[in-house]
């Protein structure tokens, strides 16, 4: 199997920066594990590598469609797969990165995409997203219990598009969602990194990023997302539907500000959620209050590698 390096780990705990490191060092190329940084033109919310950090090392999967285009975790297993043998092909070293858990599984093989990721009914979508959003979540798991109590129960709290998928295909389809998926088979010989640090600390690092991503001009991204559909995905990602309120001059901007901090922290706890239920060769470490950490990442990753 071809080796891959992984990092993974909640937002702003310093993945750009040790993707970058491991590259530099070790003849790599970096694959955007991110389910938002495939769209054009949202950079800033979507935490993006800078233009400066993508001229240090080729990145792939970023900028890959349009805000308004839809797309599904099997076209991005499919694009990062062929982005990794590629790489790979090169004589280079793939590092994925990424914060979106599953998108991450999916492509390791950990949790294979069925053939019924290619059923689609965006009514059927649309109107499943407003009533989770006018009744809540529970109203959407609820039904999805009612046809699959499996997935209704596997399902972390928040991840509404993935309960509404689950009872989409178990409604086209009239079997459990949970019935349907491929059994794992690992498709890469992986070394996965995962990064946190201490969760007050983490929550500063939030609070600190969105302020700083309001200097760097993130209203005239969220002007781009206020204007999509409302049934594009990018329309809903975290770092642009908190700040909608303050873009309609309905609330300030630090009343939006802070619905956005409060939605990236609530993110960040369910990605650590995500990562420690799902993934049992995670080597965590946190460079944050332990940066010489580094230095064993570096080693390890050697040995791995020899």
């Amino acid at each position: 199997m071809d080796k891959l390096i992984v990092i993974v780990g909640p937002t702003a705990v310093g993945k750009t920066a040790l993707s970058l490191e491991i590259a530099e060092q070790f003849n790599g190329e970096i694959i955007s594990g991110d389910s938002m940084q495939i769209y054009r033109g949202l950079d800033i919310g979507t935490a993006k590598a800078t233009i400066a950090e993508q001229a240090r090392v080729p990145h792939h999967m970023l900028d890959i469609v349009e805000p308004d285009q839809p797309y599904s975790a099997a076209k991005f297993v499919q694009a990062a797969q062929a982005a990794i043998a590629d790489v790979t092909a090169r004589g280079k070293l793939p590092i994925l990165v990424g914060g979106t858990g599953f998108y991450v599984q999916a492509l390791l093989g950990d949790r294979p995409l069925a053939d019924v990721d290619d059923i689609v009914n965006p009514v059927f979508v649309a109107k499943w997203t407003a009533i989770a959003h006018e009744q809540g979540e529970a109203v959407v798991r609820d039904a999805l219990a009612q046809l699959d109590p499996v997935s209704a129960q596997r399902i972390l709290p928040g991840q509404i598009r993935r309960l509404i998928r689950a009872l989409l295909v178990s409604t086209v389809t009239g079997q459990p969602f949970s019935a349907q998926q491929p059994k794992p088979q690992r498709l890469y010989d992986a070394y996965i990194i995962g990064l946190t640090t201490e969760r007050e600390v983490l929550y500063q690092r939030i609070n600190q990023r969105v302020d700083l991503m309001l200097k760097q001009g993130l209203m005239a991204e969220v002007a781009i997302a206020h204007a999509l559909p409302e049934t594009s995905t990018a329309k809903k990602a975290i770092g642009y539907k908190e700040m909608f309120g303050f873009y309609e001059h309905l609330v300030s901007e630090d009343e939006s500000a802070e619905l956005l901090k409060q939605a990236s922290r609530r993110y960040a706890k369910r990605q650590l959620t995500w990562f420690n239920n799902q993934f049992s060769d995670i080597h965590w470490f946190d460079l944050v209050k332990t940066p010489d950490h580094i230095t064993r990442i570096m080693n390890e990753i050697h040995a791995f590698m020899s």
